[in-house]
């Protein structure tokens, strides 16, 4: 029976029925309530979780970013976890939100890539969370490794705002966000309400991810160091 210590916290299981709810009705309302764009048609669609992944992304990179700067502060075991957990995110939902992107460059422009600014720096930010964890992965778990790593995640953070006003600094054939005009075709309430359900289910699904990693990073370190006492313990029983 688990105890009150090895008990899994309320918040992973709530996370993971909500994304289980709003991920149906995202579907639903995307491809069975919202209407055809006027100019995109049916294509128009992929925003619905292109643009929510990115989202996600950015959650994966906000606890990558806090995560890290708590570990640099005090070499918390915890802050290293989330930090580790938020990179994987940032780095899946990031993949996911390029192949949408892909695919909708396919439909707008007729190329699945372009060279222009918003993709460029997203593919960027990939770049620099597949670094933090081939470094967290194979340099070692020592605590060298573990603040090169942590510095690593809180300079990635640096790129975030690159990404988000790289449209509107540089230009770009990429639309703009939703307030500047990026999300034309949303007139419809039923548009808005399929992007703003795939917005709450991706970033609720990205949290409950998150959770759930940092924890089996945090089990995974301290077996490791209970594997690595008993050892000594029993080199030492062996010498005695």
């Amino acid at each position: 029976m688990l105890t009150h210590r090895t008990r899994p916290p309320l918040a992973i299981p709530a996370l993971a029925l909500a994304a289980a709810g709003l991920m149906p009705a995202t579907l639903y309302w995307t491809f069975f309530r919202a209407p055809f764009e006027a100019t995109m048609g049916a294509a128009q669609k992929i925003f619905y979780l292109h643009v929510p992944a990115a989202m996600a992304m950015y959650a994966g990179a906000l606890a990558c970013t806090l995560g890290s700067a708590i570990y640099l502060y005090n070499q918390s075991e915890r802050a290293d976890a989330v930090a580790r957990a938020g990179a994987e995110m940032a780095l899946f939902f990031g993949a996911m939100g390029v192949a949408g992107g892909s695919l909708w460059g396919k439909a707008a422009w007729g190329a699945y890539w372009s060279w222009e600014p918003r993709t460029l720096s997203t593919v960027l930010q990939l770049a620099l969370y597949a670094a933090y964890l081939t470094l967290r992965d194979f340099a070692g778990d020592g605590e060298a490794e573990r603040k090169f790593a942590a510095a690593l995640g809180v300079l990635a953070a640096a790129n975030v705002p690159i990404i988000s006003y790289s449209v509107k600094k540089w230009g770009g054939n990429h639309p703009g966000g939703i307030i500047e005009g990026g999300g034309r075709g949303l007139g419809h309430v039923d548009m808005k309400i399929a992007f703003w359900l795939g917005v709450a289910a991706m970033v609720t699904l990205a949290a409950g991810l998150i959770a759930t990693r940092a924890r089996l990073h945090l089990g995974a370190g301290r077996l490791a160091h209970a594997e690595g006492r008993a050892l000594e313990l029993g080199l030492l029983g062996d010498e005695a």
